[in-house]
């Protein structure tokens, strides 16, 4: 069996969708929060699923910070990290030591980095969507390896910001699965 490890930093909705999904086939060996005030640590409380909060403030810098999560990443033995929701901008010390992919709710390369869901929204294209792409040095510029797109045809932000958040968790799914296949 495959395993993964999840980060996130708030709600945890994608991280509480991917609990449901893969069980039996894909395990869950590790959730990871830079927020001890997260909703998602009642998800790896609710499903059992071994949980390391480190919280990110204490820490003098970025790297130092992401020493301590490879550490904690590479001790648990997964095959993948998926970071779903996890706000942090990696530095080197992670992304040249962890395999792991994003989800970012938007058509990348378009809208990068925060508010991409309203950004997407409001711009001249008549679709948006969501991707999941490999972490890399770049700030939501690895390579893509899920995208699905919706027309904005019709829709306010509300029924949009609705729509792109059921669509990461599918995407989110089928990416896992293409990665571990």
């Amino acid at each position: 069996m495959k395993k993964i490890a999840v980060l996130f930093s708030g709600k945890g909705t994608n991280f509480a969708h991917l609990a449901k999904t893969f069980q039996g086939d894909i395990e869950i060996a590790l959730a990871i929060t830079n927020n001890p005030n997260a909703g998602g640590i009642e998800v790896a409380k609710t499903h059992d699923i071994p949980l390391e909060i480190i919280d990110s403030l204490p820490f003098q810098t970025r790297e130092a910070f992401d020493e301590v999560l490879v550490k904690a990443i590479q001790k648990a033995g997964v095959d993948l990290v998926v970071l779903a929701g996890f706000m942090r901008i990696l530095t080197p010390v992670f992304t040249d030591n962890v395999k792991a992919i994003n989800l970012h709710p938007s058509l990348l390369p378009r809208h990068k980095g925060v508010e991409a869901i309203r950004r997407s929204f409001e711009d001249e294209y008549l679709e948006g969507g969501v991707s999941v792409h490999w972490v890399s040095g770049e700030l939501d510029g690895g390579e893509i390896i899920v995208q699905k797109t919706i027309s904005k045809s019709g829709l306010d932000f509300e029924a949009y910001d609705k729509i792109v958040r059921r669509l990461e968790k599918e995407v989110l799914s089928d990416a896992i699965r293409v990665v571990l296949s």
